[in-house]
């Protein structure tokens, strides 16, 4: 890992980079059979809205885009409602939503730093709670939600009807 690492808002620069990276996270889901980023989704229409919204980041490893995440800071309709279980704060928290990783560093740490740097970037809003939600059949992101501190808190319900795991970390 490079010493040369930036964390920043995306810039509609950027969406080639960024593009490229959520069509590895797609293909790697889909032969792994899980129904998650499927359907055109999220696209570049998705990234640009991000982008536009200043909610859109990514990790540069030596000048190189290696990463994206949205990092939300308004309420997500989608967790007024979570069934067998509960959030672990009632605080106002930030959303992650669309996080992916080059394949090319993947196991490298990048995706534990991204989300430190997220940790930082909501305390430094005075923020201290973290949610995000996966798919159910998405293994390896439940294991690194777990590895980096989130809890799982139960299920919530996309616009669209579909189920996820919901999980948060409340930061010290």
């Amino acid at each position: 890992m490079s010493e040369n690492i930036i964390f920043r808002k995306a810039i509609t620069e950027d969406i080639d980079c960024i593009i490229r990276i959520i069509r590895q996270a797609q293909l790697y889901l889909k032969a792994n059979m899980i129904n998650q980023w499927q359907n055109n989704y999220p696209n570049k229409e998705t990234i640009l809205k991000d982008i536009e919204n200043e909610n859109s980041y990514v990790l540069l490893n030596d000048g190189r885009i290696i990463a994206t995440t949205a990092v939300i800071f308004e309420k997500e309709n989608t967790y007024d409602n979570i069934y067998k279980g509960h959030w672990l704060s009632s605080e106002k928290y930030v959303t992650i939503h669309r996080i992916a990783l080059d394949n090319e560093y993947k196991g490298e740490g990048f995706a534990t730093l991204m989300i430190e740097k997220i940790e930082h970037l909501s305390k430094i809003n005075n923020v201290f709670s973290i949610r995000v939600d996966t798919h159910k059949d998405n293994i390896r992101m439940k294991k690194f939600l777990v590895k980096n501190g989130f809890q799982y808190c139960g299920i919530i319900y996309l616009k669209d009807g579909n189920e996820r795991l919901a999980y948060e970390k409340v930061l010290l």
